[in-house]
């Protein structure tokens, strides 16, 4: 390592006490004189008191507000046009690739990624190792384990979003300590850590996850905003699917655990993303189909909306240049195909554009579950996961299609769609056909489509075939193949740290 970057180092140490696996800070995280110092006894602290904790857990939760990039925007970027689901729908030099499949390490939403994750990771990291050294007698026993298995879950999350895209990462989850002469070779290895393998990443989050079940709150059906149960329970079912740690009867244990806890399908589709005639106000918000969910209100609206299409809360504000993830002929054919008008109007919606990248510009189709400033962002929605429970009922040692065919009917029987054939439901690779099928339809959109192509083996061949049949589409430039399952990890990353290695194919 070159001598001037132990350097920098360690004048990033002496900045503040927080150090972390990413050498990219952001100043919303830095401790400030109110939240670090020194205690009466003059030993440096870095929570003073509950007041500081308080503060840096709101600041946890702050990231579902603020920081939209890389757990929305850039998700759906990658799980939808990176998938037979959506084009780029611009033509930046740094969104075609995940249409075209051309991505590499320079890519810098790739970058941005990585380095939020991790700054993400970091913040959960401070509150986990500091609060119980907090001297404050209202901080009590039962508070300080709550809050550590809120930061577990969100540090949880945000590994899931992490080791689904890249595959082997940092698996980080202390502080590093102060760099001086004395210390430089053993905090060295806290600042460039080493990558772990997936499944070490899986272990990890399943920790995080077993120990909130114990210390997060219940779920609150008043405020799906928080860090619950019941998040935990989800986030279970989910890394239970994947393969690292492939689990059906766990993946179905969560999924009945969530409705016991009286998640279920809105009866009505239109309420999870309509917005209310006249004012763009979210139609429902804590619906009981909603697990998690940011929320959004007139003075603190998202400003994802005008990135995909138009803001209903404020039409044509940003409306002249075009907009990422525009819908696939392939999409709308599968939509049309299947007669699925409510998830159709709910999912896509036509304006007169002022361009056409990829359609006429009279009527030009962008997507539409995020319509409003003021729409909810759902993280984790029921009917993802009771179709999960689906697909783990199809593939498990001594399936049981019947019990998938039922939820399968349920979730279209909700749209006015009629239920699956007998044909359908007598055969184990039919059932898993419609099964993905209705997961497209269902939760296009919502940054589930590449992930369900990875989880199922079907990346290459979908993805090397929907080129052909959709005329749509930008030419490809690399055929998907085994390597094509991680996505690369930032060069900018790898130059930084030793430690980190790219991934095959890159």
């Amino acid at each position: 390592m070159k001598r001037n970057f132990i350097y920098q180092l360690a004048a990033l140490a002496i900045i503040g006490l927080l150090g972390s696996c990413s050498l990219d800070k952001d100043p919303i995280d830095t401790f400030s004189d109110v939240t670090e110092g020194v205690s009466e006894t003059g030993e440096k602290v870095v929570f003073k008191d509950r007041a500081a904790v308080e503060s840096h857990m709101l600041t946890i939760y702050n990231q579902m507000r603020d920081r939209q990039e890389h757990w929305y925007l850039d998700v759906l970027l990658i799980a939808e046009s990176h998938s037979d689901n959506a084009y780029a729908g611009t033509t930046g030099a740094e969104v075609v690739p995940f249409e075209n499949n051309s991505i590499e390490g320079s890519n810098s939403v790739v970058e941005r990624d990585w380095k939020r994750y991790m700054e993400d990771i970091a913040r959960a990291n401070i509150l986990i190792q500091y609060i119980d050294s907090v001297q404050d007698n209202t901080l009590t026993e039962a508070i300080r384990r709550r809050m550590k298995g809120e930061a577990k879950i969100f540090r949880g999350m945000v590994m899931f979003d992490m080791v689904r895209l890249f595959g082997d990462i940092p698996v980080v989850t202390t502080i590093a300590g102060d760099i001086t002469a004395e210390t430089i070779k053993d905090v060295y290895k806290d600042y460039f850590p080493e990558q772990k393998t997936e499944k070490e990443a899986y272990q990890q989050i399943e920790k995080d996850l077993l120990d909130a079940l114990v210390d997060a709150p219940a779920n609150d059906n008043a405020n799906k905003t928080r860090f619950s149960k019941s998040v935990a329970k989800a986030l279970l079912a989910k890394v239970y699917a994947e393969k690292p740690l492939r689990d059906y009867n766990k993946v179905i244990q969560y999924v009945d655990e969530l409705a016991a806890d009286g998640f279920d399908l809105e009866a009505d589709f239109t309420d999870l993303f309509g917005v209310v005639e006249g004012t763009a106000d979210a139609k429902k918000r804590n619906s009981k189909e909603s697990i998690l969910e940011a929320q959004f209100f007139v003075g603190n609206g998202n400003w994802v909306t005008w990135m995909f299409g138009r803001d209903l809360s404020n039409y044509n504000n940003a409306f002249d240049w075009a907009k990422w993830v525009t819908p696939s002929r392939d999409l709308i054919k599968a939509f049309t195909n299947e007669a699925d008008q409510i998830r159709y109007t709910e999912s896509i919606v036509y304006y007169e554009a002022k361009w056409s990248n990829y359609y006429p510009s009279n009527n030009y189709p962008f997507m539409y579950k995020t319509r409003s400033a003021y729409s909810n962002i759902i993280k984790f929605r029921y009917a993802d996961l009771l179709l999960l429970k689906a697909e783990a009922l199809i593939q498990k040692d001594g399936p049981n299609l019947a019990a998938a065919a039922d939820i399968i009917d349920k979730v279209r029987t909700r749209v006015k769609l009629p239920r699956l054939s007998s044909a359908t439901k007598a055969s184990k690779d039919a059932m898993l056909d419609a099964l993905m099928k209705e997961r497209r339809l269902e939760l296009a959109f919502e940054g589930q489509r590449w992930f369900d192509l990875v989880r199922n083996n079907k990346v290459e061949a979908v993805m090397n075939a929907v080129f052909a049949k959709d005329s749509g589409r930008k030419a490809q430039v690399y055929q998907f193949n085994e390597n094509s399952y991680r996505l690369p990890i930032p060069q900018a990353i790898i130059d930084q740290n030793p430690n980190i290695k790219q991934n095959l194919g890159y």
